[in-house]
């Protein structure tokens, strides 16, 4: 391609996005890099690392620095770099997003700026080198206070064009006036949630974690702990906090343990935990937390506990019983807990869908919350084109709260990880340049924004939103830091948009917990329900169990969806596990020899407390055949078994079905856990009745006969009978064998120490405390403490 042929490509190519670009630049896109990428005809990439005065004076000298890569395939001859002086100010917002918006070199950035030059030498294919250039404000021809495109060539020894280029933007701050636009900046504290529902087996109920993860985070260089670092640097902060993760710090500032990997479901153990290393960075950073939201006039803005999905909780899980009130739970324990935990005055009723990104169903599921005030992304609200100013963030949107909506431009450039000096300097000068630009539309009216960074906000993005709030609000800045409340209550404009979109973004759907996810959270509190009617400690269980059903459903699962899973399992598995420890223990077949005898039926409760409002229900398929006394009220101490016994009357020889069920007692009687189905053989009733009959009458004749003989016998001697009673007692059996046989018959299923006379009573069914757990019952037991949390 000519040279020609090229200039005219780029000169089309600016025209593109002139043609293209709107004319007000609070749109929902988010603000481009200024970085375009290589390409055949632009074979080099520049970049600018750093600029030295972001906001330059009168006289003031400016040094960028940066670096130029040879992304071609030849070596660049005599490369060197160049700066451009700028052509005009850029006056408006919709300026300030064409330049940004630009793909390649073109002319509209200006003349190469003569005796400014950075020599690179050659460049072989993949080289890169540093340069740094300096100028002074005079030179850039700078007289007007305003905004300015800041551009860096890359050239060879033809100098005839550029081979890459570089943008940025250089607010010029001469002669500030107007009144200074107060920006609120929310500085999150979050992370995905880390407690889980099992405690260890101890009296002290040492918390366990999913992972130790908040150990590095925690730690002076961690993400949370720079974020701290760097945010008790600014004043009037809204540090926004889950209240989670507020809990989950303090109980790392104890012994704590952390559940090995695929044991998520399993009842806490030394052998599946791992002692947790966060100790001492958690209590430092609960310290340098205190202090931090006590100074510079910041504000505390508590999510509901857990910070849960309210979008996901809009579309996919309204309705669902229990919901509102879990919502609201949350919402009262995120405020409190945030007190208890950082002891300062905490604002609660605020709502922060995922990404800000709010609809209808989202705005009335933040009201169930008791959420009068909602923070709202711009770019789902934009403003009409014909508005030819950036209005204030807060506005009603309707049943009685307030939206504050957050500038989308400048929102987004601080959405994403800014890991790199280059990414940094630019978010940091096109937030200077929007922020000037915003406070000259109207220098007479104080404007009022709102700064919504991400949710997960980095170091590197943190560090570069905390210097471009420095440089504007430097002594003659047009920008001052504020509080959320002072934003939020600053009167609306009239114009500004509060029509709450019907529609959601469809490319956030994908990311949403889904109908089943949100169906099973919900469900626990069914299973949570029936296991805590029976705890003598309802308590250990009650509120952890509820805590971990609200992280279940958190914001901060979003594109976690395996590890969200997992959380959900977890819970579920865990409560089935403590569900299951009170149980009836599956029974064979029972042999009944006998018309009159008495069924044994075992219950075992293999948690670490106390059961109580439970009985056993035993029941005959077929009443006219076999039929048993009334159900047997069920207690039973922490790990132990215990059987019952009850009275069996059959009426007809052959098998008969039998069911154990363990019920709850009172006004809502349930079944509780599986029934255990066996079958009764009876045998010997009718011939069996006839022989014992039979029986007594010759025991009975016999016992006659030999009355009036020994009576004969003693009255010969002389002798008086002081017992006549004494001769019908039955006597011994002969041998073992035979206490034994006489034993199976009297007590089908039954153990060893239960004696004849007990097999014919009747009534209702007793415990036996004749018979103790066994060795491998005392081995055999579902392990867990049911207490979450600390």
């Amino acid at each position: 391609m000519g040279r020609a042929a090229r200039r005219l490509a780029a000169v089309l190519a600016g025209g593109t996005v002139l043609l293209s670009a709107a004319p007000y630049a609070t749109a929902a896109a988010p603000a481009r890099t200024g970085f375009p990428a290589a390409s055949p005809d632009y074979p080099a990439t520049v970049q600018i690392d750093s600029v030295s005065a972001p906001v330059a004076g009168e006289n003031a000298t400016v040094t960028v620095t940066g670096r130029v890569t040879n992304a071609g395939s030849s070596t660049v001859k005599a490369a060197h770099v160049v700066l451009r002086s700028p052509k005009e100010e850029l006056d408006t917002r919709s300026a300030i997003n064409l330049v940004a918006g630009r793909t390649g070199p073109s002319s509209k950035d200006g003349a190469v700026l003569p005796g400014h030059k950075a020599d690179l030498g050659d460049l072989a294919p993949g080289q890169s080198r540093p340069y740094t250039l300096q100028v002074s404000t005079a030179d850039l021809g700078l007289k007007t206070a305003g905004v300015y495109e800041l551009a860096v060539d890359v050239r060879d020894a033809d100098e005839d064009r550029p081979l890459g280029v570089a943008r940025s933007f250089l607010p010029y701050n001469a002669s500030p006036n107007g009144k200074q636009t107060r920006i609120a900046t929310l500085w999150p504290l979050t992370h995905a949630p880390e407690l889980v529902a099992q405690t260890m087996p101890d009296n002290d109920q040492m918390p366990v974690l999913r992972d130790d993860s908040l150990t590095t985070e925690l730690a002076p260089n961690g993400r949370l702990g720079k974020l701290v670092t760097i945010g008790q640097t600014l004043p009037n902060l809204t540090w926004v906090i889950d209240p989670d993760l507020l809990d989950t710090v303090y109980a790392m500032t104890k012994p704590y343990r952390v559940q090995k990997p695929g044991t998520g479901g399993e009842s806490a153990k030394d052998d599946n935990t791992v002692a947790g290393a966060g100790q001492n960075v958690a209590t430092a950073w609960l310290a340098q937390l205190r202090t931090a939201v006590a100074a510079n006039g910041s504000q505390v803005v508590a999510l509901p506990y857990a910070d849960p999905d309210l979008a996901s909780i809009a579309h996919n899980g309204n309705g669902l019983p229990g919901m509102d009130t879990a919502l609201r739970k949350a919402a009262t324990a995120g405020k409190v807990t945030a007190e208890g935990r950082l002891s300062v005055d905490v604002t609660g009723g605020v709502a922060w869908p995922y990404q800000g990104r709010l609809d209808q169903p989202t705005a009335a599921v933040a009201r169930t919350t008791g959420a009068d005030l909602v923070l709202v992304n711009g770019a789902g609200m934009p403003e009409s084109r014909s508005l030819s100013y950036t209005p204030n963030a807060a506005r009603p949107i309707g049943n009685g709260q307030t939206g504050v909506v957050a500038d989308p431009v400048l929102s987004s450039l601080f959405s994403g990880d800014l890991d790199s000096d280059q990414a940094q300097s630019l978010a940091e000068q096109r937030f200077l340049a929007e922020t000037m630009t915003i406070t000259q539309q109207r220098p007479d009216d104080q404007r009022n924004l709102l700064v919504m960074p991400s949710r997960t906000l980095t170091v590197g993005t943190a560090q570069a939103l905390a210097d471009a709030l420095h440089a504007a609000a430097q002594p003659n800045g047009w920008v001052a830091p504020a509080r959320l409340d002072a934003v939020s209550t600053a009167p609306a404009d009239p114009d500004a948009n509060g029509s709450v979109p019907g529609d959601y973004p469809g490319e956030l759907r994908g990311s949403e917990l889904s109908s089943a996810a949100l169906n099973s959270v919900m469900g626990v509190q069914t299973g949570l329900d029936l296991l805590l009617q029976i705890l003598t400690q309802p308590q250990r269980v009650r509120g952890p169990f509820n805590a971990a059903m609200v992280r279940s459903m958190s914001t901060q699962w979003r594109d976690h969806a395996e590890t969200s899973a997992a959380y959900r399992d977890g819970v579920q598995s865990y409560l089935a596990n403590l569900t299951t420890a009170v149980k009836v223990p599956a029974k064979s077949a029972i042999t009944l020899p006998g018309d009159n005898a008495i069924l044994l039926i075992s219950v075992k409760n293999d948690l670490n407390q106390a059961v109580g409002n439970l009985e056993l229900r035993v029941t005959s398929s077929q009443v006219n055949r076999l039929n048993v006394g009334q159900p047997a009220t069920v207690v039973l101490d922490g790990t132990t078994s215990r059987t019952f016994r009850f009275p069996a009357e059959a009426q007809v020889n052959g098998p008969v079905q039998m069911t154990a069920q363990l019920w709850t007692t009172g006004p809502n009687a349930q079944p509780y856990g599986k029934a255990v189905s066996f079958t009764v053989e009876v045998t010997s009733v009718a011939s069996g009745v006839m022989y014992v009959i039979g029986g007594g009458v010759v025991l009975m004749a016999l016992a006659g006969v030999r009355f009036y003989l020994q009576r004969k016998k003693r009255s010969a001697a002389g002798e008086v009978d002081l017992d006549p009673e004494r001769l019908l007692e039955p006597e011994e059996p002969a041998t073992a064998e035979d206490a034994e046989d006489a034993e199976d018959g009297a007590a089908a299923g039954g153990t060893a120490g239960e004696g004849p006379a007990e097999a014919g009573r009747k009534g209702s069914a007793e415990p036996s405390d004749s018979t103790p757990e066994s060795a491998s019952d005392a081995r055999d037991r579902a392990t867990g403490d049911e207490k979450v949390g600390h």
